[in-house]
């Protein structure tokens, strides 16, 4: 077999990476990929993936029919096959995490047959920037359980069934022929110390929204440097997990706590509107099941924030869908929705 290194000049990457060394980047969040172009008929790719909880995979989109693939070891290097026996012709291949920060990925490299000839991607990186900064919807998480639309999760572990490239947010940023950034983790809150991700000590995105890694599970904390990547739009898209332990917007909507959630959100806005001068901020929860109190909150901080490029969307099915982690079908509903809404802000959107 052919070995080729991740930072292999014909290789296009997307996402926030971990790029210290270059030869060995870390994969943190979900829908970040590289994409290229070889020939043969083998890919494999080498790997060492930690993972703190759930059932890691990886996917694949090659030429077009989507593959993925279990992750079999922890902390140690491991060869992933991802296609064997192919038409000995030219491919095209996007390799993608599916997941969120319950595992880190570091890419060691690609395999391929000997001779084979390693090409960049067919098309341009699209000009257009987006970046969400969300909670387990956000990821795509178990959305691929597709029988149970409209229904609660069952009580297993269906972490294999969470497919980021199935996100309304990838769908959106396909469909408008956009870059994305997924700056989203299952459980993740505003604030810190309330929602379901990282308990008891919870973490919110309030401690996530800059940095590179976040899960202290799994290594310090490493800031991310904004020069990399600038949206023109950003979708700020939680809220529905705050509500954990106490749902306080729906019981006590002018209390102190109530009153303090809604100040820090215009303060993460005012904190996003920092990071990116120009960028359309978006705010929105989702079709999932919550309180419509939360919603009142969002459209009250972002009034609140005096900003006219900050905006509140709510869907047509807005916080009563589903019970469970919406499906794909769900997510597709919801992209729908999102790219008519972004249209109707005109071409002049996507303007640096």
């Amino acid at each position: 077999m052919m070995f080729v290194s991740p930072n292999h000049p014909a290789i296009r990457t997307m996402g926030r990476i971990d790029e210290t060394d270059p030869t060995r980047p870390i994969w943190v969040y979900p829908y970040t990929q590289a994409t290229f172009r070889f020939t043969g008929t083998t890919l494999a790719m080498r790997v060492v993936n930690t993972r703190t909880y759930g059932d890691s995979h990886i996917g694949a989109v090659i030429d077009g029919f989507q593959v993925k693939a279990r992750i079999p070891l922890d902390g140690t290097e491991t060869t992933i096959p991802l296609a064997e026996n192919l038409p000995d012709i030219e491919h095209e291949v996007t390799v993608f995490k599916r997941q969120d920060g319950q595992h880190h990925i570091q890419i060691l490299g690609f395999e391929f047959d000997d001779g084979a000839e390693i090409l960049p991607p067919a098309t341009p990186c699209p000009d257009r920037r987006i970046e969400v900064f969300g909670d387990s919807v956000s990821c795509g998480e178990r959305n691929e359980a597709t029988l149970y639309a409209g229904r609660p999760d069952p009580d297993v572990d269906l972490s294999a069934y969470s497919n980021a490239w199935f996100s309304y947010a990838a769908i959106t940023a396909r469909d408008l022929g956009a870059q994305l950034h997924d700056v989203s983790q299952g459980g993740v809150s505003l604030l810190d110390g309330i929602g379901w991700f990282n308990g008891p000590d919870y973490i919110g995105q309030e401690s996530m929204w800059d940095r590179i890694e976040y899960n202290p599970a799994l290594g310090e904390s490493k800031p991310w440097d904004f020069s990399r990547y600038t949206p023109h739009v950003v979708i700020v898209a939680i809220g529905q997990n705050d509500a954990n332990p106490n749902d306080f917007m729906k019981d006590d909507y002018d209390g102190e706590q109530a009153r303090h959630w809604r100040a820090r959100y215009t303060d993460f806005l005012r904190s996003l509107r920092g990071a990116y001068p120009h960028a359309r901020i978006v705010c929105m929860t989702t079709v999932l099941q919550h309180d419509p109190s939360w919603d009142r909150a969002i459209d009250e901080a972002c009034r609140a924030s005096g900003d006219p490029l900050v905006t509140h969307l709510l869907f047509s099915r807005n916080g009563s869908a589903t019970p469970g982690h919406p499906r794909i079908s769900e997510h597709e509903e919801m992209a729908r929705e999102l790219i008519a809404y972004l249209a109707s802000f005109g071409p002049e959107i996507w303007e640096d």
